[in-house]
């Protein structure tokens, strides 16, 4: 076996820790060319669809792509960032300032910790960004997926595209590895200050009028839950505890799943048809909040805050509130620091002094010189 040339050795040096924040992915550009490569990407993925490979990749490569990419990129085009401070893809200009937010924080409290995001299909790349990891020498690695829920369609491909990628290196970092935050403390105290805030700003539901909080998770296929994925019951429970969390009723509240793809029964009630029966009996108002994604998105933006509202709309319901992700909320990054922190414990978080570093270097020169 041939493994990637290692960075030069340096006797003495100080190995680091990393946190790597793991997302799905992005086109680069908001055009087919750039939409259908991620497509392929994406949608090749064993782990994402689970059809056999001779009945799929053909329909995938040869209508799916060719169908799919000028209009998913038009809807790219209508959430695509160019502001002058946030330029790009949503989901990637906020999941690297989630990245950036958390640096800033570790480094606050003291803790020399290097944080990098990668994602699992387009860039930057988990192939590239652990190189780059390496190259800093970094020998301990955290990976935290920002995918709340675990589910084997996205927090376990991720987990093996970094194995595909070590599989190629002859010295190893160590691993550990966060498989879901769902229930934690730090993440659903956040999510209740995102909906707060929002309420704060904008008015809470008259819930005893009948007004309505949807909470929509990303849908995956039924088949998976009968398969033993846990998706489902995480979504239920965040679900439930950000209930709790606002003080609202089950019947004030309703977990729903949206981005249903293909013929197959996927995860229900889905969310189209809640807001358009929701319209229909004259709501009036539902405001909608994506738990399951921590950075707003496409799925997001488009897909419901564009989408959803005009179908609740068209359906003859009355105000629609669509409440933004967490992004870079303070709340939401000081969670992820206590999410990560936890996992880190027992690794140094502190580089050794430089005088002790010139110290290790000088042993490491006389033992070589005795040898």
């Amino acid at each position: 076996m041939t493994f990637t040339p290692e960075p030069a050795y340096q006797h003495g040096q100080a190995p680091r820790t990393a946190i790597l924040l793991i997302n799905l992915g992005t086109p680069d550009a908001p055009t087919p060319k750039a939409v259908g490569s991620y497509l392929k990407q994406f949608l090749s993925d064993p782990r994402v669809v689970e059809i056999p490979r001779a009945a799929w990749l053909p329909l995938l490569y040869g209508i799916i792509v060719p169908l799919r990419s000028r209009a998913s990129a038009m809807k790219y085009e209508s959430i695509w960032l160019r502001e002058a401070h946030m330029t790009g893809s949503p989901l990637l200009v906020h999941t690297e300032r989630q990245a950036h937010a958390l640096q800033l924080l570790l480094n606050q409290q003291g803790h020399e910790v290097t944080v990098a995001c990668a994602m699992r299909y387009g860039n930057p790349s988990i192939g590239s960004v652990l190189e780059a990891l390496r190259r800093q020498g970094t020998e301990r690695i955290l990976l935290l997926p920002l995918y709340p829920q675990y589910s084997g369609t996205t927090t376990a491909t991720g987990f093996d595209e970094v194995f595909r990628v070590l599989k190629q290196w002859r010295n190893q970092p160590e691993l550990r590895l966060v498989k879901h935050f769902h229930d934690h403390p730090a993440y659903i105290a956040a999510l209740h200050q995102q909906v707060g805030a929002y309420w704060a700003q904008h008015g809470t539901p008259d819930f005893a009028r009948g007004d309505k909080l949807i909470l929509s998770f990303h849908g995956v296929p039924r088949r998976t839950l009968e398969l033993g994925d846990p998706y489902h019951c995480e979504c239920l429970k965040t679900g439930r505890l950000l209930g709790e969390a606002l003080g609202l009723q089950p019947g004030q509240y309703q977990v729903t799943f949206q981005s249903r793809f293909g013929k197959a029964e996927w995860l229900q009630p889905y969310t189209a048809p809640t807001l358009r029966e929701l319209g229909k009996v004259g709501t009036g108002r539902v405001d909608v909040f994506c738990p399951g994604f921590p950075a707003d998105c496409l799925e997001t933006l488009e897909e419901i805050a564009m989408e959803g509202r005009s179908e609740f709309h068209v359906a003859g319901g009355k105000v629609f509130h669509y409440i933004p992700c967490l992004n870079d909320s303070e709340s939401w990054i000081a969670g992820l620091a206590e999410i990560g922190l936890q996992h880190l414990q027992g690794w140094p978080l502190r580089l050794p002094h430089p005088h002790e570093l010139e110290a290790r270097r000088t042993h490491a020169q006389t033992r070589g010189a005795a040898a």
